[in-house]
């Protein structure tokens, strides 16, 4: 179903740089799959927020049968459920440009494909429900991307899309006295956002979709607080030691203050915040519903 291409960093036979050697450069992908520290942060991820995707998938109506793909599939934990909830009579097609955590999926109805979304094509009019999590905020190409997934939409079919809002709900000491500013934090923020990243990305997606044309817009906000060692700290932790190197190459903070910092992840009496998660949903009209609302063909550039 999809073009498969090497992740490997190669030039192209013409001498231009592969999807994957482009978007190492100017940062989309900085928390690469490939990373030691991939592990933790995956398994993060999943104990912190898979309980709220999986709500906002059954929301959407999902059913035994439907076609679904995720974008970006990174550890593969809601692929898999997804493919348990399809059915045998379903369909589950997962993509990531590293394939490495997806690759042991061994399921008859789950496909796993090694795909960028930014450049490799998707077919069009082919899914019931398209989810992705963390993906858009780290392109630049992010509304394109959406054009193109939802052209991938059957008609009546759902687009799930959930991205951290980094800027919104900042850590605050004087608000209370235990929750803890790393400067780790702040150094990683700017490197990412100088790479294209968008730190805000989850507060723009309502819009996003509403400019799409997509009928049933929501969305909807959360974030988790934790002390030293819990699930919240592993996240930060191993976030700043994949990109550790990076961040002291920048001049932005120095290996001592990152050491301390990881030092406070330790602390059982601080607080930390993850960044707000949000997820917004849409659907793309039926046939019935255009010819009843000719506004949506403008909306969506139709």
């Amino acid at each position: 179903m999809f073009a498969r291409y090497d992740t490997r960093a190669t030039p192209a036979p013409d001498g231009r740089k592969s999807p994957a050697a482009v978007h190492s450069l100017n940062g989309g992908y900085a928390l690469d799959n490939s990373a030691a520290e991939a592990v933790d942060r995956f398994a993060a991820l999943s104990e912190l927020f898979d309980g709220g995707t999986i709500r906002h998938i059954e929301a959407r109506g999902i059913v035994r049968g439907w076609h679904c793909l995720e974008v970006g599939g990174g550890g593969g934990s809601i692929a898999s459920w997804l493919s348990e909830r399809v059915g045998p009579a379903g369909r589950v097609v997962v993509t990531d440009i590293n394939t490495r955590f997806l690759d042991s999926l061994k399921r008859p109805n789950l496909e796993v494909c090694r795909h960028d979304i930014v450049s490799d094509p998707l077919p069009e009019g082919a899914f019931d429900l398209i989810h992705a999590r963390l993906v858009l905020m780290h392109l630049p190409e992010r509304k394109d991307v959406l054009r193109r997934l939802v052209a991938a939409l059957r008609p009546g079919g759902w687009l799930l899309d959930e991205e951290f809002d980094v800027l919104s709900l900042p850590t605050d000491h004087n608000l209370n006295q235990h929750e803890v500013a790393l400067k780790s934090f702040f150094a990683l923020n700017e490197m990412l956002s100088e790479r294209g990243v968008e730190l805000r990305c989850g507060r723009f997606l309502y819009a996003s979709l509403r400019s799409l044309g997509l009928t049933g817009i929501g969305a909807e906000a959360g974030l988790s607080m934790g002390g030293g060692r819990s699930v919240v700290a592993d996240l930060i932790r191993s976030t700043i030691c994949q990109l550790r190197d990076g961040m002291i190459a920048s001049g932005r903070i120095t290996a001592e203050e990152i050491e301390h910092d990881l030092e406070r992840l330790g602390d059982a009496d601080s607080l930390m915040l993850t960044p707000t998660m949000w997820t917004a949903w849409g659907r793309r009209p039926e046939a019935a519903e255009l010819l009843e609302d000719p506004s949506v063909f403008l909306r969506a550039g139709i």
